[in-house]
């Protein structure tokens, strides 16, 4: 009995400790408590087809808040995440999904060279050679945050997997993933507006390009 009091109240002394540490870190940045949630806009979405593939290009806006900068600027890294689902349109049924990519951006500051760092990863695929691994340095953040807002001819299905015949939607997903960030962080945002940047489209996939 006396070890699982022990054992209670060191969790509970920990979760404290995290909760504090997380709301001085957002306390750190008395700015931030005052800014609007910054917008996020899709304002480009389009498809292609080359060969075989499906290709995605599309353009998202949106300007950190003062807070976000700030933590990057500390050496916290931020993930953005990019996210794609191709549903063959079904009457009798829920859509089917014929295709999920995802693509993970790992952006964050190096101190020492002033320079900024940009690991694109991807996610889950259903199909093989939809993978994706670039690093990329930046000598400005205005620089790499163009290279995260812009998503240029990323494959996203394989046309032999698609019935041409059948129509098809693209639901397209982009967000700064807060669950990737320190477990200090993740508890000082709740609920602060300027940490969410998310924007999501769906469209009817309507090809261009070469058969």
């Amino acid at each position: 009995m006396m070890a699982f009091i022990t054992h209670y109240w060191k969790n509970a002394r920990f979760n404290l400790i995290a909760l504090l540490l997380g709301a001085c870190l957002v306390g750190a940045y008395p700015d931030s408590v005052r800014a609007e949630s910054p917008a996020a806009e899709i304002s480009l979405l389009k498809f292609e087809r080359d060969g075989d593939a499906v290709l995605l290009t599309a353009n998202i806006k949106f300007d950190l808040s003062s807070a976000v900068e700030q933590a990057l600027l500390k050496g916290v890294a931020m993930i953005f995440v990019a996210q794609v689902d191709v549903l063959r349109e079904r009457w009798y049924w829920t859509n089917q999904k014929m295709s999920h990519v995802e693509r993970h951006m790992r952006l964050a500051y190096q101190p020492l060279t002033n320079r900024w760092r940009l690991n694109v990863t991807s996610g889950q695929a259903t199909s093989a050679g939809l993978g994706l691994a670039l690093n990329q340095n930046f000598d400005s953040l205005p620089d790499a945050l163009a290279a995260v807002q812009r998503l240029s001819r990323w494959k996203i299905a394989d046309v032999a997997e698609l019935d041409l015949e059948q129509r098809y939607f693209v639901d397209f997903r982009f967000r700064l993933d807060i669950s990737q960030l320190p477990r200090p962080f993740q508890i000082g945002t709740l609920g602060q507006s300027e940490w969410d940047i998310a924007a999501s489209s769906r469209q009817v996939l309507h090809l261009e390009g070469g058969k």
